[in-house]
């Protein structure tokens, strides 16, 4: 192993022994100073993922996720130096957690907490003026592609989590039970989740997929007949999330 492998691979392993031959600026072993550095990483580790999961965070309590999060830095150190990065393997990390069996919703929070942090972080896009959808006559319409912002998130989980995550963080209505579709739009610098009406799933997932606007509201009304898209396209409008529009004649 080498001596930076050996620095490296200890940062995270409380029971791993300072590196051999590490000393300070006279000469010194600095083991003590190695257990504070390696302290100081962990916590800082351990504080980003609870930053970056707040809705998490509060709903086991900050003790225990400081417990979870240095469980899950020992198995899934960062890749990546960037931290806002840091915790793309948490949800999956906690669905494998055992103790938490009782709250199998948790997973799917994070991932809603996931998708919220990408937005954040996506590039920019300039919406389209919402008279121009409105312009367009239905045969070409049907055809078109409707193009979508970057920061654009979809889930589907079996549980509430809008309403889990909105209760959590924003004191809203206490959640009920049953399946939710979730959409994360950014309108500006700060992204927003909201739930999706009966169908709106499949029909945004298709126009990310880049099929036409006939095709997503055939996908949707097969999933939920009766479907109308008009609920769903305002949602996006209005959230600046429609960036462009090819077809035919576009």
């Amino acid at each position: 192993m080498s001596a930076q492998a050996d620095f490296a691979g200890g940062l995270l392993n409380p029971d791993h022994p300072a590196p051999k031959g590490l000393s300070d600026g006279k000469g010194r072993a600095a083991g003590r100073r190695y257990d504070v550095y390696r302290n100081n990483v962990t916590t800082s580790l351990a504080e980003a993922l609870a930053t970056g999961f707040p809705a998490v965070t509060r709903l086991i309590g900050e003790e225990n996720m400081k417990g979870l999060a240095r469980m899950h830095l020992r198995a899934s150190p960062p890749v990546s130096p960037v931290l806002a990065q840091y915790g793309e393997g948490f949800p999956k990390f906690l669905a494998s957690v055992d103790a938490l069996s009782p709250y199998p919703y948790l997973p799917d929070v994070a991932r809603l907490e996931l998708a919220l942090r990408r937005a954040y972080h996506a590039a920019d896009a300039s919406p389209i003026a919402p008279e121009l959808l409105a312009s367009l006559p239905t045969e070409q319409l049907v055809a078109a592609q409707i193009g979508l912002a970057p920061a654009i998130g979809i889930l589907r989980s079996a549980y509430p989590i809008h309403d889990i995550w909105t209760y959590t963080l924003q004191g809203g209505p206490k959640p009920g039970a049953g399946p939710q579709d979730v959409l994360v739009l950014r309108r500006g610098y700060d992204p927003l989740p909201v739930e999706l009406p009966a169908g709106g799933f499949s029909f945004v997932t298709t126009l990310l997929t880049g099929q036409s606007f006939g095709v997503a509201c055939d996908m949707a009304e097969a999933a939920h007949p009766g479907f109308e898209p008009t609920d769903t396209l305002t949602l996006l409008l209005t959230h600046d999330a429609i960036t462009h529009i090819h077809g035919p004649d576009r």
